[in-house]
């Protein structure tokens, strides 16, 4: 449906229906809205505007002689046409940007940190996720001697992400090893993606380090590892307990299938890959509410992020009746503060690994 469908005072209506369901959790009727001050019309007006907004299908009727609810239309219609952004407000802009400062390192705690932001800023359950790309390349190589049983492999990739890594050692090395296998790698392994890596080439590092060729075996386990951390997909979810707030999920069968969603990154990015984008690069999943779909009374709000090569999504899960004003003002915020804190850093990602045991 086309929003120029609808007169002002139809939109004044929809969006003030939405609003009082949102806070309310029930249907709205005629009388309520006559005491809305945004709507100047007598409640037999409101009556037959509400009728005809349910016959164009942005409205449902639960139950006779009830008021109305918004449908999955009229919740879109509102999405897409009737929210505005607040205003920044400044401390609020300087808090997000604050608390991200020191937690833009490692991929995995952008997202956490991400997904933790979003539930804590919106009270909705939060959730943050990249795309694999399956095109991870290295473009160099350095490592740092630490021990004769250790040293410390740094790898920065296209976009200038890095990834580093301390291996842990079961024979002893020299600091001329780790030098020769450095030279090696970026000989051999600079450009190539995962799949590239091939046993021949391997084979090469492995004559070229000669007696020492026993460090390429777990440097290259360590290479793959970083390699796949960034071709694969990944999700955080954050305030989970906060969908038993609402009676959308009361029904125990109903939240278990949705809980199962959640925790399945597969379901879950099959579900937001169907989602709508607005005009201002939010994307907005709505559950349709029919039977068979779990994410039926489900709506999932969230905005992409460039970090390096990496997309990265911040949003929220919540009920359909969530506060849309609320949600996608903040989500605007997160993004804005990352893509920031990304840009005024000069680089992409910078992180460093777990050690190996």
């Amino acid at each position: 449906m086309q929003n120029d469908q609808l007169s002002k005072r139809k939109q004044q209506i929809l969006k003030a229906i939405v609003d009082a369901h949102i806070n309310h959790g029930e249907p709205v009727g005629s009388k309520y809205l006559s005491q809305d001050s945004r709507i100047s019309a007598s409640s037999a007006t409101i009556r037959n505007e509400m009728a005809e907004l349910e016959e164009m299908g942005y409205l449902v009727q639960p139950h006779t002689s009830a008021g109305r609810v918004p449908s999955v239309e009229g919740y879109r219609y509102y999405v897409d046409a009737l929210v505005r952004q607040y205003a920044e407000t400044r401390s609020e802009i300087d808090e997000i940007n604050e608390r991200l400062k020191y937690k833009l390192t490692e991929m995995d705690k952008i997202l956490a940190e991400a997904s933790h932001l979003a539930s804590s800023f919106t009270d909705y359950t939060g959730i943050a996720f990249k795309t694999g790309s399956g095109k991870a390349r290295i473009n160099r190589f350095d490592a740092v001697y630490i021990s004769q049983r250790s040293f410390h492999l740094v790898m920065t990739f296209s976009g200038e992400i890095v990834k580093s890594k301390t291996l842990s050692l079961g024979f002893g090395i020299k600091r001329e090893d780790v030098s020769r296998f450095t030279e090696a790698a970026n000989l051999y392994l600079v450009n190539l993606t995962s799949d590239e890596i091939t046993m021949p080439i391997i084979m090469k590092i492995e004559a070229l380090m000669g007696s020492s060729s026993a460090i390429v075996h777990p440097a290259i386990k360590a290479i793959w590892g970083a390699m796949s951390e960034l071709d694969t997909a990944d999700i955080k979810v954050e305030g989970v307990n906060k969908l038993l707030r609402y009676p959308e999920y009361s029904d125990v069968s109903k939240l278990r299938e949705l809980l199962g969603v959640l925790e399945e990154k597969d379901k879950l990015l099959d579900v937001i890959s169907s989602k709508q984008t607005t005009s201002e690069g939010i994307n907005v999943y709505i559950g349709t509410g029919k039977d068979g779909d779990v994410m039926g009374d489900t709506t999932v709000i969230f905005k992409n992020v460039s970090v390096g090569d990496s997309q990265v999504a911040i949003g929220v899960i919540g009920p359909r009746r969530m506060d849309y004003h609320k949600v996608i003002e903040m989500i605007n915020k997160l993004a804005f503060g990352i893509d920031r804190m990304v840009s005024d850093s000069g680089i992409g990602l910078i992180g460093a690994g777990e050690d190996d045991e």
